[in-house]
This record gives C-alpha cells, structure tokens and sequence, in this order.
C-alpha cells in the first residue's frame, strides 16, 4: 500500500478516536461523581495520549514520505495537520492536563469536574485537526 494510503489510514484512525473519546467517553465520564470522574480521566487520558501520539507521529512519518516521493502539497498539508495536535497539546491542553494528574483521587477534588469540561472542548481541536488531515490525505490521493 502506498505511504500517502497508509497516511489517509492512520490520519483516519487518530480521527476516529478523538471523535470516540469526545462522542463516548467525555459524555460518559461527566455521568459519574466527581471523585469517579476523577479516577477515570486520569488513566484514561494516559493510555489516550500515549495512542494517540503514536498515531499522529507515525501518519505524519507517512504523508512526509508520500509528499516527498510525489511532490504533491496535499501530503505535505496532512502531514503538519497530523502533528498539530502535539503541540496543541503542550502549549495549550498541558496546563489543564497537569491539574487534573496532579490531583488525589482519594481526595475531595471540586475544581476537577470543570477542569476536564474544559479538556473536553479544548480536545475538539485535536478532533479537528485529525479530519483536516483525513481530508487532505483522501484529497491527494485521489488525485494522485
């Protein structure tokens, strides 16, 4: 399979998931009380951050080689798309982020529930920076 095909594939599965965890889990999660909250957001954005990262990296990896193999923008596009979302996430989401990891579970936490509303709406952008991405890479590809 060609690498701007395998790009579109994985630009598509990071989409998918940041459409999963905004459409399923968020949702889900503000169901519990706050300290269940709590515990559940925690492990979950670990293991989501580390999938998700790798994903972004390894679709990026694949646009910049199709783009360098074709000369063709479109992969370029999606490649810098796929990879917004990092430092999207250090520079903007981190603050909250480390909050949120830094609190007891065991203890009253009244800030958290509001802090991982506010993730929820700042992890939309990672939402749409992945079908931007998934939409240049299908773009290219079908020109190409």
């Amino acid at each position: 399979m060609p690498a701007g095909l395998l790009a579109l594939t994985t630009a598509a599965i990071f989409t998918g998931a940041a459409i999963y965890v905004s459409v399923a889990e968020q949702p889900a999660r503000l169901g519990l009380d706050d300290n269940a909250l709590l515990r559940e957001w925690q492990p979950a954005y670990k293991r989501g951050a580390a999938l998700q990262a790798s994903i972004a990296i390894v679709s990026c990896a694949l646009g910049l080689f199709a783009w360098w193999r074709t000369d063709m923008a479109g992969y370029l596009v999606g490649a810098v798309a796929i990879i917004l979302p990092w430092p999207w996430t250090l520079l903007v989401m981190m603050p909250t982020n480390r909050l949120l990891e830094a609190m007891d579970v065991h203890a009253p936490n009244p800030q958290a529930r509001p802090l991982i509303i506010r993730w929820g709406r700042m992890h939309l952008v990672r939402i749409a920076l992945g079908a931007l991405a998934t939409i240049a890479f299908l773009w290219t590809s079908q020109i190409g």
